[in-house]
């Protein structure tokens, strides 16, 4: 009895002195990788290879589901890398695969499309299409994902699963996210990453939180009708104008008045319409905003009562109004939710690659993402990539004619997303060896 029990015991310190040996092994390993990642990333001949497509893209925006010459740049691009990838799906978009072509699959995300505005940066590469411009960033999120590609595809050996690159169109209201889902070709990815740059953190800094991180969204257009006439006799008139204004107002108090101060929620209205005159009274004009809110239930609300707004608004003017959320053109986008247990990944890969001083806690912000689509069918994680530097001029902020985007981000971006990429597929490896029943081996 004693000697079986002095060997059991025995046989439980070996156990754990070689698992904690294992994890040691792993964590060193994952740590050791993160960083030749880094190293490799800024190498001048990387570096400047990313400048130059980073570059290239955004002399060349396109809007949603009009990336044409960007898709075929990055598949041009991944085919000299020896990339294999689905083209199109979701119109535009370019699916992309680097590993064992077998489960586990996990999923990293750039978005492609810019945005229709001016820019005013005058520098040698500045926008060559009038009206259009990446003004958030999204050349340099499809760049850091090929940065990152480039550095997986040569580590492809120690890659222990699949990592699937999904430049996706049109998230800048389009629901390219939607479309991707609805293609059918992330069914069997059990975990999804996307990054976003950002102004508000200095370079090699990144920042996220658990949970709830952007908001719900939604847009609106509504058509304000009257009758037409001379500004000098208003009296033959029903001023749509008029009727706007007192709509615009009227929003307004939906936030500061039927919402509870701490539900945060958003109403604003960023387009008007209506004129070409100064001595003529209009027939009609159009408004158009975003609704935002956290939770679905004042989300609805806020739906509910912009059009009960607009209407009766209106019809107190003497005027008629109808109201378009424009669902099909533009989905309302779900809240961003990051999946905890992806987090705590996130900050481990992060620490390890940046040291625990450059991974920032963050607020949840009104902003909104349509990476949550795709956390509403998987677990997802968003995160927030700095790019300031305080020796250099202070950066614009996104969805400014005036936004610039500091090259210095590219290899950090890059970096980023191959870690968490690597490290996921080990951790999983670890912890299921034995795959999920449903999930299939192939993608």
């Amino acid at each position: 009895m004693v000697g079986s029990f002095n060997w059991v015991h025995c046989f439980f310190i070996i156990f754990h002195v070689f698992a904690a040996t294992s994890i040691y092994s792993s964590t060193f390993a994952s740590t050791q990788l993160s960083t030749n990642f880094l190293d490799i990333a800024k190498k001048p001949e990387v570096f400047d290879w990313m400048v130059k497509i980073r570059r290239k893209i955004h002399e060349n925006p396109e809007l949603g589901y009009e990336e044409f010459e960007t898709s075929k740049l990055i598949r041009a691009e991944l085919d000299k890398l020896g990339i294999p990838y689905k083209h199109p799906v979701a119109v535009t978009g370019v699916i992309g695969f680097i590993g064992t072509g077998m489960s586990p699959f996990v999923a990293l995300r750039a978005d492609m499309d810019a945005l229709p505005i001016q820019e005013k940066v005058e520098w040698e590469h500045k926008s060559k299409v009038l009206g259009k411009m990446h003004a958030c960033g999204h050349d340099a999120h499809v760049t850091m994902l090929l940065g990152a590609a480039k550095i997986l595809k040569d580590h492809e050996k120690e890659i222990q699963g699949t990592v699937v690159l999904v430049f996706q169109p049109a998230e800048e209201g389009g629901g390219g996210a939607k479309k991707i889902l609805d293609a059918g070709v992330l069914e069997n990815v059990t975990a999804i990453f996307g990054l976003h740059v950002t102004p508000n953190f200095a370079i090699g800094e990144v920042a996220s939180k658990s949970g709830l991180m952007l908001a719900r969204s939604g847009v609106f257009e509504a058509r304000i009708g009257g009758k037409g006439g001379h500004a000098a006799i208003p009296q033959h008139s029903i001023d749509p104008i008029l009727a706007a204004s007192n709509v615009i107002i009227s929003l307004q108090h939906l936030v500061s008045r039927e919402a509870d101060p701490l539900d945060s929620q958003v109403v604003t209205v960023g387009k008007f319409e209506g004129g070409s005159a100064f001595n003529v009274i209009p027939d009609s004009v159009t408004i158009g905003g975003t609704f935002r809110a956290f939770s679905k239930q004042s989300f609805q609300q806020l739906r509910q009562r912009i059009e009960q707004i607009v209407t009766g608004q209106a019809s107190v003017q003497r005027c008629n109004a109808t109201v378009n959320f424009l669902e099909e053109e533009k989905p309302f986008f779900p809240a961003t939710i990051n999946n905890g247990d992806l987090h705590v990944h996130f900050q481990n890969v992060a620490w390890d690659l940046l040291g625990i001083n450059k991974v920032h806690d963050m607020k949840s912000l009104m902003g909104a993402e349509d990476f949550s689509f795709y956390q509403e069918v998987m677990p997802g994680h968003f995160s927030m990539l700095g790019m300031m530097n305080a020796s250099h001029e202070r950066l614009e902020q996104l969805h400014t004619p005036f936004f610039k985007v500091n090259e210095d981000v590219l290899p950090y971006g890059a970096t980023l997303h191959a870690s968490l990429a690597v490290n996921y597929l080990l951790k999983y490896s670890q912890d299921v060896p034995i795959l999920d029943a449903k999930y299939h081996n192939e993608l």
